[in-house]
């Protein structure tokens, strides 16, 4: 495994550049919300998805574990008040950000710092047009595609939000890896996804890592009995205590590339969370896991129609919201900006 997933990355970091523009391959399209558009930005700043994956390329070229992060961070952002780059925005006196929540401790500094590098990027060439919400949306596409899954369209034009939420709205909306199945289906069914949705959703969990505390319960003191006895051994071998540091893959079979080994996993009762195998264990996703072990298309079908329907939770467009200067600061309270703000309203008056 340790030789044949970095060949098949970097077979898949060769793929050429797909237009957001073309439509995708993978079935039905989610309708797409009012004020949003695939062409959004085709006069402000055509280039915007060429200049993301661009600099994802070289990333993950580097470190394809990046791509995880980002795509992790998107439903992190989407989940949580909806998808409005909240989840990037620092403390403030109004209180702690939803970075520091218990759910987001772990979402991946670098991530972070890959967003408004790729903020950077887009508004230097375009100037401040492209909003941080819709780069984060492009990133976590991109990270899909160039791990090896499906390209897709998205339709763009999110604004970015000028609060992030509350401690307790964090909890709430971000089910831990901890739950079954039935948590996880009544969570997500208040944002309208059903069991094929949530199924689909999970599959992100194709690539990335975990801490072992996210999984160590289903170890000790007692064993989780839906384990498979080896993959439960060698996660001991990780992981010999419950609160060890260590962390392991997600998925045992290609941990990065993004495929369908995820569900063949759980058929194999090597899923990793409770929330994760639990899924197989049920009778209203079982048979939904299964088709998508045995069906890599049709996994690709449908994860590529909840992503869509994520992306597009409570967006914020039009006249709400702003474009940030900054992915981490409103404008607000942006000092450089208020400040640049202020010497381009002052030379105009002069001007005149």
């Amino acid at each position: 495994m340790k030789f044949i997933a970095p060949c098949l990355v970097a077979l898949f970091l060769t793929i050429s550049f797909i237009s957001v523009s073309s439509s995708s391959s993978y079935g039905t399209s989610a309708p797409i919300t009012e004020g949003l558009s695939a062409s959004f930005y085709h006069s402000s700043c055509p280039q915007v998805t060429t200049i993301i994956r661009h600099h994802l390329k070289k990333i993950f070229e580097d470190d394809i574990g990046q791509a995880a992060g980002l795509l992790r961070l998107h439903f992190h952002d989407c989940f949580v008040q909806g998808c409005d780059a909240s989840v990037l925005l620092d403390g403030s006196h109004s209180g702690p950000s939803e970075k520091d929540a218990p759910p987001n401790l772990s979402l991946r500094a670098e991530a972070f710092k890959i967003i408004d590098s790729l903020r950077e990027h887009v508004h230097k060439e375009c100037g401040r047009v492209v909003s941080c919400a819709d780069i984060v949306a492009l990133a976590a596409r991109d990270s899909v595609f160039l791990s090896g899954g499906p390209d897709y369209e998205i339709p763009l034009g999110r604004k970015d939000g000028l609060n992030f939420a509350t401690r307790n709205a964090t909890l709430a909306n971000l089910p831990p890896p901890t739950s079954n199945a039935s948590a996880l289906l009544a969570s997500l069914a208040t944002k309208n996804f059903d069991a094929t949705d949530v199924v689909a959703l999970s599959g992100g969990h194709t690539i990335g890592i975990s801490h072992c505390t996210s999984f160590t319960p289903r170890l000790y003191p007692t064993q989780d009995p839906t384990m498979e006895e080896t993959f439960a051994n060698d996660l001991k071998q990780t992981c010999p205590e419950s609160n060890s540091t260590s962390t392991t893959v997600l998925d045992i079979r290609t941990p990065n590339l993004f495929d369908n080994k995820y569900y063949v996993n759980l058929v194999n009762r090597q899923g990793l969370f409770t929330s994760d195998q639990d899924l197989y264990t049920d009778s209203r996703t079982s048979d939904i896991v299964t088709s998508f072990a045995s069906d890599e298309k049709l996994f690709f079908e449908k994860f590529v129609l909840a992503m869509q329907k994520m992306g597009q939770l409570s967006v914020l467009t039009g006249g709400q919201g702003e474009i940030r200067a900054n992915c981490s600061v409103r404008n607000s309270d942006n000092k450089s900006y208020v400040s640049y703000v202020v010497e381009v309203d002052d030379e105009s008056k002069a001007e005149l």
